[in-house]
């Protein structure tokens, strides 16, 4: 039965038994020697806080940076000024200018970025509170997750964490 679900469902299982999806991508950092760096806006340092969880991790997670003003993405990770008045802070473009600017600036093979709108107020039609835009620098290349979260503030900024969370995990696997 353990191994119809295994294959069922493949990289979508995180882990097993006491083992958490902090522990299996610290074990994976530590095992490829991959360093990480996190930017996080509307997640406020959840990332880091989760990856610090698992000991042993600071011998491949250098910093966590909460770039939460614009003026904050500008001058410590390099988000363009023109990116930011073009798309706004909660774009695909910023996400990925924060990934690429935390793993530049800290000088590590991995960023991840997170930035959007936990709510309760702050939200748009075009952009609605629980809209959240991940995004992971991986030794020069960028992806972009679009997340649409339901909850209120809270709930929103753990969804957030865990999806990030996980999208770090499936780009390890692969890396």
């Amino acid at each position: 039965m353990e191994n119809e679900i295994h294959k069922k469902l493949g990289d979508n299982i995180c882990s097993e038994g006491e083992v958490n999806l902090e522990d299996v991508i610290g074990k994976l950092l530590i095992d490829k020697n991959l360093t990480v760096s996190t930017a996080e806006s509307c997640t406020g340092g959840l990332i880091a806080s989760k990856l610090v969880n698992y000991p042993g991790i600071s011998s491949v997670f250098m910093e966590g940076a909460v770039t939460y003003s614009n003026e904050a993405k500008m001058n410590r990770i390099n988000v363009s000024k023109e990116t930011l008045d073009k798309f706004g802070a909660v774009s695909k473009e910023t996400a990925a200018e924060m990934a690429e600017g935390i793993a530049k600036t800290s000088g590590t093979n991995i960023g991840l970025s997170t930035t959007g709108i936990a709510g309760p107020g702050g939200g748009t039609k075009e952009k609605p509170v629980g809209l959240v835009y991940i995004g992971i620098y991986i030794n020069g290349k960028i992806k972009v997750k679009k997340l649409l979260c339901d909850g209120d503030r809270q709930t929103v900024r753990t969804q957030a964490t865990i999806t990030a969370l996980d999208l770090l995990r499936r780009e390890l696997l692969i890396h």
